[in-house]
């Protein structure tokens, strides 16, 4: 399965002229392309679908999102790992 995830930006840098970041996902942290939003600021919440992030959310949404994912095990079958 491959889900658009709610994670929580921790980091921006740039790799290759590439705007990419870290993005927490409940525990665990991905290395993700950030090129299709400029605006996003460390400490905002995405949605990363295939390690793009592809929108903003409000933070409300992300944990009530990442808490329904870990509910349903969704986040084990996504990341391969305890979150």
């Amino acid at each position: 399965m491959c889900l658009a995830v709610p994670g929580q930006v921790k980091e921006i840098y740039e790799s290759m002229g590439t705007r990419m970041g870290r993005v927490n996902f409940g525990g665990v942290v991905k290395e993700v392309c950030l090129a299709y939003l400029p605006d996003l600021a460390v400490g905002d919440y995405t949605i990363v679908h295939v390690g793009f992030a592809i929108t903003k959310v409000d933070e409300e949404s992300a944990q009530r999102t990442l808490e329904t994912f870990r509910e349903m095990g969704l986040l084990d079958e996504e990341f391969g790992e305890a979150v």
